[in-house]
């Protein structure tokens, strides 16, 4: 998609919106990636997913994100071999318990939302990489005792190592002689080292090797000679502790370098789930529904918001900063004030009907260029896999580009003026454009002789009627208004002024010619009556005997046009009402074919299985005892207790696959298993 016309259209920041609403930093990061797409498969597929989300969301199903991190630089350098720190290694387990967490609740999802249900076959089994790190290190990620039989060995060495320094210490610190060089009464550690607090005046009194001194220079730290041969021995078994947590350590990194692939394939699918539930809430929060798409080049906006605008009347977006003169400080920007309410007028949009190119006239005040823009941003939205704030029965077509020349580009650098700016654009915009680009030109014919400019723009029109593309161009030239009355591929649109504020309504008219109201502004602006009067004769002049002509077929244009929206309308509800009852037979048909499973596992029930019995709760499964068919009941035992329960009530567990043991780091999904690091025991550190 073209990326100037992103910048334009503020894509940027739609980005953001969806990046805020990501439960971690791998949906953050998708979202600040996020591009639409041309393929309309893959919109469609993105569309569902969003769609089924939102569901969900609805339903208070959200998706269990919780201790998911972003540990794809400590995967990749466990898988060329490097040791991960115990800290990196208990983010690493969290990471992965997250991901069981998500891989459970796609499961229980799956049959009432198939399109996120699938997504777990993406997602790989590693428990057995749990169990390994879970084994070895505690939740702050301290290594265990129980890590291996040589480090407890070593642990308890040290700690009866330890007993007997402090022991020589005690007998120390009852000796009269001691007492009185100490400036506290213990002893205390440094670094590793155990050292008695001695005086300053002091220090030539006691033997012994001098650690460290008080910040005052009062107190020496002094570990003596009585406990050196003991300390010698306690670094010489810390040194062994600190190699064997390192084979361990290395040992833990391995396991998690031999899933690597597996692994990273998982988290890419995470990113991806998160960014849908990002698209989800989104949907939710701004109000939002599914377009349908179309390969007829139809596009049909009902109640289309900008959302960018909604945004920042909902305070999620600041207003842009005043610019301020060279070398000055720009002023502070001032967020609304909260009593102020304020709300985006939505438009009806229509194109490729009866039409390929709409003209929006008007005074220049700004709604003709909110609604191009909210045109534009809608289907980049749409083809990026969002939901997009219009009513229900919105139709959209796949765009191979969005070209948009939008606002004052006037270059400073390359000495270009305004019009040239835009002549430079249009010139590029006609280099990609084919019959299937959307194409907003703003203010067309603009900024440069009325006639010239008006004449320029009719052959623009022509262009960009012999292209045969989806287009809409606002123009406050007059010459331009007539353009729809020649080509039955255009037509004309105004948005709707208030005289009285001064203000536009935003509402677009579709039939209608845009006025530009300049003698009525000139007169609310107080521009003496008879300057007023004098340009209105002069206007009468200049239009002569074409009025009347003009307002009579505007005035059939505009009751065809309401004929058009009509039928419109009832064709979104009758598509609405057509998809609503095929949704209900899909859901129908997968309902009797789930219930005809379980009727069919149920038959199949031995004593020993395993079920959950639904008012027992799901986390809490069930083994049967006994079966009694004749009744159609069944003993089930849960926990310590023994339930009689009717066989209609079981649920049968899905045997799952066996869990991948800590030996072999085994995992399913994106990329391959791998062989596993072997026995901790057998482990050689070879670093």
């Amino acid at each position: 998609m073209d990326t100037h016309t992103l910048g334009l259209l503020e894509f940027d920041k739609i980005r953001a919106l969806v990046a805020a609403r990501a439960a971690c930093s791998l949906g953050k990061d998708e979202a600040r990636r996020m591009e639409p797409s041309r393929d309309l498969g893959e919109i469609r597929s993105r569309q569902a997913l969003t769609t089924e989300m939102a569901d969900a969301l609805v339903a208070g199903l959200s998706p269990p994100f919780g201790g998911l991190h972003d540990i794809r630089p400590q995967v990749r350098r466990a898988q060329v071999g490097s040791m991960l720190d115990p800290e990196e290694l208990a983010q690493v387990v969290e990471t992965l318990r997250a991901v069981g967490n998500l891989d459970r609740w796609l499961g229980r999802i799956g049959d009432e939302f198939p399109r996120l249900g699938a997504i777990k076959r993406e997602i790989g089994e590693f428990s057995g990489v749990v169990n390994a790190i879970e084994g070895c290190l505690d939740s702050r990620g301290t290594i265990l005792d129980t890590a291996s039989r040589k480090l407890s060995e070593i642990r308890r060495e040290i700690g009866q190592a330890e007993e007997r320094i402090q022991e020589t210490l005690r007998r120390m610190l009852r000796s009269n002689e001691i007492k009185r060089i100490l400036r506290y009464p213990n002893f205390t550690m440094v670094g590793h080292h155990y050292v008695l607090p001695i005086a300053k005046e002091h220090r030539g009194e006691i033997q012994g090797s001098v650690h460290r001194t008080s910040s005052s220079n009062e107190t020496v730290f002094i570990e003596p000679q009585a406990i050196a041969e003991q300390s010698a021995q306690l670094s010489f078994l810390r040194a062994r502790e600190a190699k064997e947590i390192r084979r361990i350590l290395r040992w833990l990194s391995a396991q998690v370098g031999h899933v690597a692939e597996s692994l990273l394939g998982s988290l890419e699918t995470l990113s991806e789930l998160d960014l849908v539930f990002a698209r989800g809430r989104l949907s939710l929060d701004y109000r939002m529904s599914p377009p349908d798409f179309n390969t007829e080049g139809k596009l049909v906006l009902r109640g289309a918001r900008h959302p960018l605008l909604e945004a920042l009347f909902r305070g999620e977006l600041r207003p842009p900063a005043p610019e301020a003169p060279e070398g000055e400080a720009p002023p502070a920007v001032e967020a609304p004030a909260p009593a102020e309410t304020r709300t985006v007028v939505p438009i009806d949009v229509h194109l490729g009907l009866q039409f390929h190119i709409l003209i929006v006239t008007g005074p220049n005040t700004g709604g003709k260029t909110v609604a191009l823009k909210t045109v534009g941003l809608l289907a980049v939205m749409a083809q990026s896999g969002l939901h997009i704030p219009a009513h229900q029965g919105s139709q959209l077509p796949v765009f191979d580009a969005v070209l948009a020349d939008i606002g004052d580009e006037q270059s400073l650098e390359q000495s270009l003026s305004t019009f040239s700016s835009h002549i430079r654009r249009v010139a590029e915009i006609f280099a990609h454009a084919t019959e299937h680009s959307l194409i907003l030109l703003d203010e067309m014919g603009a900024g440069t002789d009325p006639a010239e400019g008006a004449a320029l723009g009719r052959a623009i029109l022509d262009e960009l009627d012999s292209v045969g593309c989806r287009a809409i161009v606002t123009t406050h030239l007059g010459d331009l208004k007539t353009y729809a009355f020649t080509n039955p591929r255009a037509e004309n649109a105004a948005v709707e002024f208030d005289l009285e504020t001064l203000r536009p309504l935003y509402r677009l008219h579709t039939g209608d010619i845009g006025q530009s109201n300049a003698l009525q502004i000139a007169r609310r602006l107080n521009l003496p009556e008879h300057l007023v009067e004098r340009a209105g004769r002069y206007l009468e002049q200049s239009r002569g005997d074409r009025v009347p002509e003009m307002e009579i077929v505007q005035k059939l244009r505009q009751d065809a046009e309401a004929a058009r929206q009509a039928a419109l309308e009832a064709q979104a509800e009758a598509e609405r009402s057509r998809e609503a009852l095929a949704q209900r037979m899909t859901d129908l048909q997968r309902q009797a074919e789930n219930d005809a499973r379980l009727v069919e596992a149920r038959a199949r029930l031995q004593p020993g299985d395993r079920v959950v019995v639904p008012r027992f709760g799901y986390d809490r499964p069930g083994r049967i005892v006994k079966l009694d068919p004749r009744k159609k009941t069944a003993i089930v035992a849960i926990g310590m207790m023994q339930w009689d329960v009717a066989i209609d009530e079981l649920i049968p567990q899905v045997a799952r696959t066996p869990e991948v043991p800590a030996t072999s780091g085994a995992g399913k999904g994106k990329g391959g298993a791998g062989r596993g690091a072997g026995r901790l025991e057998d482990f050689e550190d070879k670093a």
